[in-house]
């Protein structure tokens, strides 16, 4: 049907308004449409505390989700928010609130992961600051709390007492307010001794500010607010990711000066460096204060988010090797004098396979564990995107290549236990199943077989199958050989999301999983022969965020949650040096 009536246009224009704070979230429509186009700001008494690049639904009927942002430290405040490229329906629904829609089903999605921690909404990538500190687990991360692509990046922030049971907290680190750029990786450490002058036990973040360089943000107060070091940065180079630890000296170890003399040790800096002699390196820098720094070193053929640290081998702590990580989770062993790594082999080893990436450990853990997260990059449809591992143990141990890195789940997951399923030690004849029923789909399955003349182990899980080719010592394509003639394997099944161990933490394999299932059976088979079956351990365990884990007052950050539709992003982020 021909008409002479123009269709309507949506009309995008900038629009501000003032408010004063009352409550305690500023929302905000979102719609899901690709790379942001729009912008909003928002001041308090005339200074501007938020400033992110974000697509504004256009009406009620187009959004997709909120974000919001917590602003009830600024309660009884005059505020102001500016957007730009924004209709007037949209701008419209920008207002107070106390409650964010649909937040009574956070954690409850299908695909939600239930023992491992995700943030409420919004993306995330990198852990960050990971720090013990005064009685609590600290756990910051790289996040976009406006979209489910990567962009604007914030430092997301959690805390927990038992590394199960995670509370979230208000963003911590803040794009273009508190950093002139983004707020990329870094590490947190905790000042025992005032050496930087801002109190004894302060919390200390170091990040990269994408605007300036390696800088400072430090804590008095427990870690609930930030103040950005004056004088950053600290250090300038092209790089990023800084991770800072306290080197302790013993006596074969000569001190920086007088200071680190009476100090007893300095500070050393490991950061991921490029350089035009050393290309891409980890480069290392001491300090006595964490202010000032000196450049002592370089180790070439890192790439972002490196660490380092000290482990005992074998347990024995008066044998001990260093190690430094990147984000790829391969690593080097070796020796470490306070300025200088030197590796003990050639090349890289690697315990870590699949989409992990950029992994960081706990600073100052109180019982000497090296505990690790990575993030996994693996997809969600929202409300949040992208996810962390489960907390995992470190340690080296000899072996028949040499020393080697182990990793386990920490010990505390057996807490988690609900039910407790076991099979009976038999012969696995050729081709004939033993199997366990179960009744809930999330996992903690500890196998242990003698592989006999078997030509493969089969292992099948609720919406997962495991095999280990005993022919080319594959697990699911791993490379891993027997031991003494048997194969252990434990596999942690959680909704989205399956972490593979294998032989005590030789291997630990990420992968991706199914979302939520009733429960069913685990088999495990030998394939083209016999072979004897030493344990099988099915133990199901219980979400942490059941009614008793809601009921500890988990806050809110300026997030987003998905209302109606959703886009499924991209697995990855880009690159982040194309954002500099």
């Amino acid at each position: 049907m021909q008409t002479d009536t123009k269709p309507k246009l949506t009309s995008f224009a900038r629009r501000e308004k003032a408010f004063t704070v009352d409550d305690r979230y500023l929302i905000i429509p979102i719609q899901n449409k690709g790379k942001a186009s729009g912008q909003i700001q928002l001041f308090v008494d005339d200074q501007e505390i938020r400033n992110y690049g974000l697509n504004i639904a256009t009406s009620a009927d187009t959004t997709d989700w909120y974000a919001f942002f917590t602003i009830d430290a600024y309660k009884g405040q005059k505020a102001r928010v500016i957007a730009n490229r924004v209709t007037e329906e949209g701008f419209a629904l920008i207002q107070q609130s106390n409650t964010v829609p649909g937040e009574d089903s956070f954690f409850q999605e299908p695909h939600r992961p239930q023992f491992h921690f995700t943030q409420k909404v919004g993306w995330n990538n990198d852990p960050n600051g990971m720090v013990y500190h005064d009685g609590l687990w600290h756990f910051f991360f790289q996040h976009n709390p406006v979209a489910l692509p990567w962009g604007n990046m914030t430092w997301g922030h959690a805390i927990s007492k038992d590394l199960l049971h995670w509370e979230q907290q208000p963003n911590k680190l803040f794009p273009k307010t508190m950093a002139r750029g983004a707020c990329f990786s870094g590490g947190a450490t905790v000042d025992i001794n005032n050496t930087a002058g801002w109190g004894k036990n302060t919390l200390v973040a170091f990040l990269t500010d994408t605007g300036a360089g390696e800088s400072i943000a430090y804590s008095t107060d427990g870690g609930n607010s930030f103040k950005w070091y004056e004088k950053n940065p600290v250090v300038k180079h092209k790089g990023r990711d800084p991770k800072v630890i306290w080197y302790e000296y013993d006596e074969t170890d000569e001190p920086l000066n007088n200071t680190a003399k009476a100090l007893g040790g300095h500070w050393v800096m490991v950061v991921y460096d490029e350089h035009p002699a050393h290309k891409r390196n980890a480069a290392f820098y001491t300090s006595t204060n964490l202010r000032e720094w000196t450049e002592q070193s370089h180790l070439p053929g890192y790439f972002e988010c490196t660490e380092l640290f000290e482990l005992p081998v074998d347990g024995d702590k008066q044998i001990t090797r260093w190690v430094v990580f990147a984000a790829d989770a391969k690593y080097a062993v070796g020796t470490f004098d306070g300025k200088t790594f030197t590796p003990e082999h050639e090349g890289k080893h690697q315990v870590h396979w699949g989409p992990y990436y950029a992994s960081q450990t706990f600073d100052n853990a109180p019982d000497g564990r090296r505990i690790q997260m990575g993030w996994i990059r693996i997809s969600s449809p929202g409300p949040y995107n992208q996810h962390f591992s489960f907390p995992h143990r470190l340690t080296l141990r000899k072996s028949d290549d040499g020393i080697r890195m182990f990793v386990k789940p920490i010990k505390e997951i057996e807490d988690l236990r609900a039910i407790s399923n076991t099979a009976d030690s038999q012969t696995l004849t050729a081709d004939k199943s033993a199997s366990l029923r179960v009744g809930s789909d999330l996992l903690d399955v500890r196998l242990v077989v003698e592989v006999g003349d078997a030509s493969a182990i089969d292992l099948k899980l609720p919406g997962r199958s495991i095999r280990y080719d005993v022919k080319t010592q594959m697990l699911n394509d791993t490379p891993l050989q027997t031991v003494n003639g048997r194969i252990s394997i434990q596999v942690l099944a959680d909704r989205s999301l399956t972490e593979i161990i294998g032989n005590d933490g030789r291997v630990f394999i990420t992968s991706g999983g199914p979302a939520k299932l009733n429960g069913g059976e685990i088999s495990v088979t030998a394939r083209g022969g016999n072979a004897k079956l030493i344990v099988l351990e099915a133990h199901e365990l219980k979400s942490i965020w059941n009614a008793d884990s809601a009921s500890r007052g988990i806050v809110a950050a300026a997030n987003v949650f998905l209302l109606t539709r959703s886009t499924l992003p991209r697995a990855t982020r880009p690159h982040r040096a194309e954002h500099y």
